[in-house]
């Protein structure tokens, strides 16, 4: 019983935590996408469309990446060429999300999936508490957490990291050391938008295998709020997405035990957390400016 909940915990946080993960180094350049849900519902019925046509779930994880990347590059086009408000422009890429994914999955609702089948390690995943854990989870589950020690590894230990956190705390002082704001601030947002599709496509073949409209239920305005939790530490992130997958767990197992609050309080429960934790963050200012890039939603123009 305790392990099944710490699993549930687990593949509750996942998505949290791979859309996290590229926002955070999207924010890292100074970019400020809140298209994160958008990306996350369009790699969602994208890989669940491919899966279920082509009956490969890998083929699906390919195609949700290539989704999210893509939508990230049409944001990149309007705010980083054409240089549109960051805010407005992430806002309306949510809305396109949102509404061309109805359209897309239209077909596909009803449909049986097709599930990410989960990782078996002989002998270690039939140890007591920790086996099925740690051991016999999805491939994503542990593509999550190479990712963030991957981004750890990046931000803090390469010339390439440093170079990118340049870019965020003084685009014009990069640039006048003649580094490639925009190139790096592309490839920033492409990466962020990769790991929001492969977050949706993790909740279309692994957290529910089917394709439910608006099955994304916020958690990429959820991902946001777990970067500023953070304070844009990839560690910190990986803390934050299971404390909230927690919470969205724990209001699931309370339903079920009939306790006398209502459901509909139970369910927002999550997204309270996310506004009291918001709240509580932006009351100490000194944390919040810590480790904020300087040039966070700056527009940058390069000299001419």
């Amino acid at each position: 019983m305790f392990e099944d909940i710490l699993i549930t915990i687990a593949t509750a946080a996942t998505p949290l935590l791979l859309a996290a993960i590229g926002e955070l180094v999207t924010e890292r350049s100074g970019v400020l996408n809140l298209g994160v849900e958008g990306m996350m519902i369009m790699g969602a019925v994208t890989g669940f469309a491919v899966a279920v046509t082509t009956g490969s779930p890998w083929l699906g994880v390919l195609a949700a990446i290539l989704v999210g990347a893509a939508f990230s590059l049409l944001f990149g086009f309007l705010t980083l060429t054409l240089v549109t408000n960051q805010v407005a422009t992430g806002l309306s890429l949510t809305l396109l999300g949102l509404g061309l994914s109805g359209m897309i999955g239209e077909s596909f609702v009803g449909r049986a999936g097709v599930k990410l089948a989960a990782i078996r390690i002989p002998y270690l995943s039939d140890i007591p508490y920790i086996g099925r854990l740690i051991f016999g989870q999805d491939p994503l589950f542990y593509v999550s957490i190479l990712l963030t020690a991957g981004v750890v590894w990046f931000l803090f230990r390469t010339r390439a990291g440093l170079t990118l956190r340049s870019v965020g705390d003084n685009h014009a002082s990069a640039h006048a050391l003649g580094i490639r704001v925009i190139t790096i601030r592309y490839l920033a947002v492409m990466f962020g938008g990769a790991c929001a599709g492969l977050a949706g496509a993790y909740l279309s073949l692994v957290y529910v295998p089917q394709w439910v409209e608006n099955m994304t239920a916020g958690r990429g305005w959820i991902a946001l709020a777990l970067v500023v939790f953070a304070s844009w530490r990839p560690w910190r992130l990986l803390v934050g997405a299971y404390l909230f997958g927690a919470v969205s767990i724990g209001q699931l197992h309370t339903q079920a035990l009939g306790v006398g609050i209502p459901s509909q309080f139970l369910s927002s429960l999550p997204y309270l957390a996310t506004i009291v934790v918001l709240v509580l963050i932006s009351r100490n200012r000194r944390l919040t400016m810590m480790n904020t890039p300087a040039s966070l939603g700056q527009p940058f123009v390069p000299d001419r």
